[in-house]
């Protein structure tokens, strides 16, 4: 691996450790793919830090479980905002 490869590996993985950030929203940080970070973090850092990957590991999986709550409040907000445009136009 690549000295680049590591550095964004520890990069990513200290952002989303220190923000409890989503896989999402790291990768719109760090200009790279979704899949690229997921990769990064279940693959790589693993090998190049486990007690960094543990703490990861359960931000990752906490967002995961709550993604269907982040979902519908999306859309509820969605519906409110075109209910209001509605409303006032």
């Amino acid at each position: 691996m690549n000295d680049a490869i590591w550095n964004r590996v520890l990069e990513i993985a200290g952002y989303i450790a220190s923000s409890s950030s989503t896989v999402r929203e790291a990768a719109k940080t760090f200009n790279v793919s979704k899949s690229t970070v997921h990769k990064d973090m279940t693959e790589r850092l693993p090998k190049i830090n486990p007690q960094l990957y543990a703490k990861v590991k359960c931000i990752l999986e906490r967002n995961k479980a709550e993604r269907h709550l982040r979902g519908g409040e999306a859309t509820r907000r969605k519906y409110m905002t075109l209910r209001a445009a509605d409303q006032h136009g």
